[in-house]
């Protein structure tokens, strides 16, 4: 198409040119413009016009192929995407965050959501019979406390809350607040309304959880969220990483 324009523009462009000529010719000899020449030029001067507007059209588009490579590379992306078997795959290492940016993470998200008495004062650290781990412990009260496992690297390998009390009661109160900020703490983008759908998808809320062996659990972001019910008196919930 490029090249048809062009030649267009040029043939209707060298023609316009001898019309203007032929005609200026004709009125310095004082004859009279014979119609045709009039007709002639004007008929030039489109198609001039028509050659010049298409070669300024494609040159600030895009050609086919140029459309053809980029959704050949869309698709790519795309089928890479949904086969992740043939993407490069990553590797994680555990939540991403050292001890100490977890309890400012946890701390950030009691503030903004002012979830009164679950601010974290100071992990208690402990040494693992593993080398290069470690774990750390946090007493909310007598009923609930936090558990973490510690990487080599000193990053956060996972997270536990371990509730106790009876779990043939319905589920709520300080564990339940427990459990959402911990998905804030995981997932900085979260609001708490998202926390609460993790939540859902897991089956507290629309499941009755009074028995001993519930079991469930939901993936987000490549974390793995579970709560489950040991007997009627102890409840964990859990984030690993996926597997």
């Amino acid at each position: 198409m490029q090249y048809l324009f062009t030649t267009l523009f040029i043939i209707g462009f060298i023609t316009f040119l001898v019309f203007v000529v032929l005609m200026l010719l004709s009125i310095r000899k004082g004859n009279r413009l014979p119609i045709k020449y009039i007709f002639l030029t004007t008929a030039c001067f489109a198609i001039a016009s028509i050659g010049l507007y298409g070669m300024l059209t494609l040159s600030s588009n895009p050609t086919q192929s140029e459309i053809d490579q980029a959704l050949e590379h869309e698709s790519s992306d795309a089928t890479t995407e949904k086969n992740p078997a043939t993407s490069p795959q990553i590797k994680l290492s555990g939540l991403h965050m050292t001890t100490d940016e977890f309890k400012n993470k946890f701390n950030g998200a009691v503030g903004k959501y002012r979830l009164n008495g679950l601010s974290i004062t100071r992990l208690n650290m402990k040494e693992s019979s593993e080398q290069g781990t470690g774990t750390f412990e946090y007493v909310f009260n007598d009923e609930l406390r936090l558990v973490g496992a510690v990487n080599a690297d000193e990053s956060i390998q996972e997270v536990r809350l371990y509730g106790t009390g009876d779990t043939r009661k319905p589920t709520g109160g300080i564990f339940m607040t427990a459990i959402a900020t911990l998905i804030l703490t995981t997932n900085s983008e979260y609001t708490y309304n998202d926390a609460q759908d993790v939540i859902q998808d897991i089956g507290l809320l629309d499941r009755d959880v009074n028995q001993s062996d519930f079991d469930g659990a939901t993936v987000r972001n490549g974390f793995e969220y579970r709560f489950s019910v040991q007997d009627h008196e102890h409840s964990t919930f859990e984030i690993t990483v996926a597997k």
